[in-house]
């Protein structure tokens, strides 16, 4: 994992929204915002958004699974949350 890069864009833009197709426990997206607090938390102007699978099986039935799957809509209000648009 390049963290470098992470930190450093963290640090010229002074936020992080993570994106991860998966559980939010024990994954990427979690690694990431740890590191990211422990080596870049004063240049953060926002909480850091996480935005990933709920915590609960994934559904079989593929209109169930496109729900629960995170959406372009989820991206997007993570993105304005942390520009502080509405």
């Amino acid at each position: 994992m390049d963290y470098n890069t992470i930190i450093n864009s963290v640090k010229k833009t002074n936020r992080l929204v993570v994106l991860e197709e998966s559980w939010p426990y024990g994954s990427i997206a979690t690694e990431i915002t740890y590191m990211v607090q422990q080596k870049a938390f004063d240049y953060l102007d926002a909480p850091i958004k996480r935005i990933t699978a709920p915590d609960t099986s994934a559904p079989y039935a593929a209109n169930l699974f496109e729900e629960w799957f995170p959406s372009v809509e989820d991206v997007i209000k993570a993105a304005k949350s942390v520009t502080y648009k509405n």
